[in-house]
């Protein structure tokens, strides 16, 4: 009876082995979902804005959204504000009731360059939903996403 080579074996599985961190690295990364401005609302109720169940289905995960920066308040804010048309001056909001259903507050990862308010951009964050006045600025919102990067599309 005869044995396998052992040094054989053993280059066989060191070979398959050095490639499986390739096999890996190379698939795709899952896509984040999209929303999309029309998605975010179903209706205006008794209360005033209702979020869509795909809004509420998606809170507290990693989408995109594609839409215009509005003017920051600031240079050197750590948001921006998301709008479905570009807008030349920030919509800012003193209350949640006064709030359009065409923006979303992005609350950035890290520092990035404002782009022009007519530029197209993709936004990737955490989606959160509902009223949060931010502690620091007192920008009151009701559609945020966090730890958001974005992109020109």
């Amino acid at each position: 009876m005869t044995h396998p080579d052992p040094q054989v074996t053993r280059r066989t599985l060191m070979t398959l082995l050095a490639g499986l961190p390739l096999l890996t690295a190379t698939r795709p990364a899952a896509a984040a979902p999209s929303l999309a401005f029309d998605e975010l609302y179903s209706k205006f109720g008794v209360l005033g804005l209702e979020f869509s169940e795909k809004v509420k289905s998606l809170a507290g995960q990693e989408i995109t959204i594609k839409g215009f920066m509005a003017p920051p308040l600031k240079a050197e804010a750590a948001f921006f504000v998301l709008t479905e048309i570009p807008m030349s001056i920030c919509p800012f909001c003193s209350t949640d009731s006064d709030w359009p259903d065409n923006i979303v507050v992005v609350y950035l990862g890290e520092k990035q360059t404002f782009v022009q308010p007519s530029q197209t951009i993709e936004a990737r964050g955490v989606l959160e939903f509902g009223s949060w006045t931010d502690p620091e600025t007192g920008f009151v919102s009701l559609l945020r996403l966090r730890n958001a990067e974005y992109a020109s599309v």
